[in-house]
């Protein structure tokens, strides 16, 4: 019996990992990575009028050949045509968990009681725990942006897709047991 329901659940552990229910919000939030695909689907979205505004996640000691993702953030951002609906906000965490309270401060700083948070496929259920859990007092939806050469939902077809599925279901369990807790 045992064997069967890890059996169940296994067939269906990627697409347990993801929710993708975008509401309309006062603002998106983009968590940080993923920059090729996230800022990107965050645009298409203050677009589709999902809010007014968007909060680009942004690790400020990292750097890429010298040059801080937080400046090449911002030449990002300048570069679109919504530029003045578009902030760049420096976090220092590397767990979701510190960027959820690095992100209160530039949340903090909008009207933002409603908030969309934009982030990958897999990591989606365990963002949207931890933002609920860590920002009491706000209500969060979530949007999945996809990347087909690290995720798929089937993760046992691809090496890399039963990799970061594993990983991901490690760091929910993490989450769930540990570090909600503390």
């Amino acid at each position: 019996m045992a064997g069967i329901l890890f059996l169940l659940f296994a067939v269906d552990a990627g697409r347990l990992l993801v929710i993708n229910a975008p509401e309309k919000s006062d603002v998106i939030l983009v968590l940080a990575g993923e920059t090729d695909r996230r800022p990107a689907l965050a645009v298409e979205l203050l677009s589709q009028g999902f809010a007014s505004r968007v909060l680009i996640d942004v690790p400020a000691a990292a750097q890429i050949y010298g040059i801080s993702q937080v400046d090449l953030a911002e030449r990002y951002v300048q570069s679109l045509r919504q530029r003045s609906e578009i902030t760049v906000c420096p976090i220092d965490g590397l767990s979701t968990r510190d960027e959820s309270r690095d992100a209160k401060k530039c949340l903090g700083k909008l009207a933002s009681s409603r908030v969309l948070i934009v982030t990958s496929d897999f990591h989606t259920r365990r963002a949207l725990s931890v933002f609920r859990h860590e920002l009491r007092g706000r209500s969060f939806s979530i949007a999945a942006s996809h990347d087909h050469e690290q995720f798929g939902e089937q993760w046992w077809v691809h090496r890399q897709w039963a990799k970061t599925c594993f990983e991901e279901w490690l760091r929910t369990l993490w989450w769930m047991l540990v570090d909600r807790w503390r």
